[in-house]
């Protein structure tokens, strides 16, 4: 994926593949050695079933590496967002 800059997605809506709306971007977690985008906090929709994800008190986390583009939208797999 190209270099994507923090305030590009910051308060996007984050959706699947599928088109299912996931939320909004919240917040993010970086590795602060590297630098690297270790997960986006999203602030889940209220139809959204969040049992499938990790969740961190109101929020849900998505690994960045289930990121597929970054447009209007971020597209996430949720084949490889879900928690293991």
């Amino acid at each position: 994926m190209a270099k994507v800059y923090a305030g590009d997605i910051a308060g996007k809506a984050v959706v699947t593949i599928e088109g299912t709306v996931m939320g909004d971007v919240d917040n993010m977690i970086f590795d602060v050695n590297t630098g690297i985008l270790v997960d986006l906090v999203i602030k889940p929709d209220a139809e959204l079933n969040r049992q499938k994800y990790r969740v961190e008190g109101k929020f849900i986390l998505v690994p960045f590496s289930s990121v597929c583009a970054v447009r209007d939208y971020i597209v996430v797999d949720d084949n490889r967002a879900i928690k293991k």
